[in-house]
C-alpha cells in the first residue's frame, strides 16, 4: 500500500506524479489503494526514522513469554519504559539501518513490480485494469517485494531483539551489513530469507485486508445515515481499516518473528514451519498471544491507513473535478 505522506515539498510531487498519471488515463478513476501512484522509496526511509521505535517494541512484544516463559514487557508501555530505563534512548533505534534497508529494498521492488504489471494489464485504447485485477496485481507486488525484503527484514528482527537477551547469547551486529554479512558466513546465505513465506504472506494480508476492509466500512457507515461522502467519512472507515488489517496480520507477523529470530538447537531449527509457532504460541502462551504488540503494530500501521486513504479519495476528488468536469 501507499506510504504516509512526510512533508510539504513530497506531497506536491506525488500530486503532480497522480495528475500525470490521470492525463495518460484519461478514463481513469482511482477506487481503491493499489491504483494509487506510490511515493519513491525515500518517503518510507524517511518515516522509518519516526516509527523504528515501535517496531522495536513490537517485536520485543512478539518474543516476550517465548516458550512458556514469563512475560518480560506487562504491556507495550512497560516494554517502551524498560527499553529506556535499560538501553538508554539510543536503545529504541537499534535495528535502524536494517529498517531503512527493508524499506529500499521493499519498497523499490514492489513499486517497479506494481507498475510494470499494471501496465502490462491496462488495455491498448489506455482502459485500466478491473478492480479485481488491480487488488491480485498488488498482492502479487506486495509478495514480491517482501521476498526481496526478507533478508533485511531478518536482519532487523534479530538486532531488534539483542538487547532482551543474556550477554553471553547475544549476537552484536553493528549494522546491517555486518550483520547480512555474518548471517551468510556463520548460517548460511539461505538463512538471510528464513521466514520469506509469511513475510510474503503478511504483504498480501495487508494488502488484502486493508483494501476489502475500507471499502466495506465506509459502505457500513454510509448506510447508518449518519455520514456523509467526506473527510469525516474518510478518517472513520481508514480507522477501521486500519484496525481490521492489524487484527488479521498479526498472527502472521508473529510467526515471521519468531522463525526469523530462532536459533538451531543440536543442530535442528528450534521450529519446523509457521504451523508449529502457532501451535506452540497457542499452546505454550494462549491464544491471544498470537496477538502481541498490538498497540505499536496499529499505532504504526493506523495512521498509515488513514492517511492512505484519506489522500487518495481527495485525489479521486480533484481529479473529477480538474479533468472530468
Amino acid at each position: 500500500m501507499v506510504s504516509s505522506l512526510d512533508t510539504p515539498t513530497h506531497s506536491r510531487v506525488f500530486i503532480f506524479c497522480y495528475f500525470l498519471h490521470c492525463r495518460r488515463h484519461k478514463n481513469y478513476e482511482i477506487t481503491d489503494g493499489f491504483s494509487l501512484c506510490v511515493p519513491p522509496p525515500f518517503s518510507r526511509m524517511g518515516a522509518t526514522v519516526f516509527v523504528q521505535p515501535l517496531d522495536l517494541v513490537k517485536n520485543r512484544m512478539q518474543l516476550s513469554g517465548q516458550g512458556g516463559k514469563a512475560r518480560e514487557y506487562k504491556t507495550s508501555f512497560h516494554a517502551l519504559a524498560s527499553i529506556l530505563k535499560n538501553e538508554g534512548l539510543g536503545g529504541i533505534y537499534t535495528g535502524l539501518s536494517a529498517g531503512l534497508l527493508r524499506q529500499a529494498t521493499y519498497t523499490t521492488t514492489r513499486l517497479g513490480i506494481y507498475t510494470v504489471l499494471f501496465e502490462k494489464m491496462t488495455g491498448q485504447d489506455g482502459t485500466p485494469p478491473n478492480f479485481l485485477m488491480k487488488a491480485l496485481i498488488g498482492m502479487t507486488a506486495g509478495a514480491t517485494g517482501a521476498f526481496v525484503g526478507t533478508p533485511a527484514e531478518v536482519a532487523l528482527i534479530r538486532m531488534t531483539a539483542d538487547g532482551r537477551l543474556p550477554a553471553d547469547q547475544k549476537r552484536g551486529y553493528s549494522n546491517v551489513f555486518n550483520a547480512l554479512a555474518r548471517i551468510t558466513k556463520e548460517e548460511g546465505v539461505t538463512t538471510l530469507w528464513r521466514g520469506c513465506i509469511p513475510t510474503m504472506a503478511r504483504a498480501v494480508v495487508v494488502n488484502a485486508a486493508q483494501l476489502a476492509s475500507y471499502s466495506q466500512s465506509k459502505q457500513a457507515l454510509i448506510e447508518t445515515g449518519y455520514f456523509v461522502d467526506g473527510i469525516f467519512l474518510h478518517f472513520c472507515a481508514s480507522m477501521i481499516s486500519g484496525l481490521v488489517t492489524t487484527a488479521a496480520s498479526m498472527p502472521v507477523d508473529i510467526v515471521k518473528t519468531r522463525i526469523q529470530n530462532m536459533r538451531m538447537i543440536d543442530g535442528k531449527p528450534e521450529f519446523k514451519n509457521g504451523l508449529d509457532v502457532l501451535a506452540r504460541v497457542i499452546r505454550n502462551e494462549g491464544f491471544f498471544s498470537l496477538w502481541k504488540g498490538f498497540t505499536p503494530y496499529y499505532a504504526r500501521l493506523g495512521p498509515h491507513t488513514v492517511l492512505t486513504f484519506i489522500f487518495l479519495e481527495q485525489m479521486n476528488k480533484a481529479y473529477k473535478v480538474y479533468f472530468l468536469d
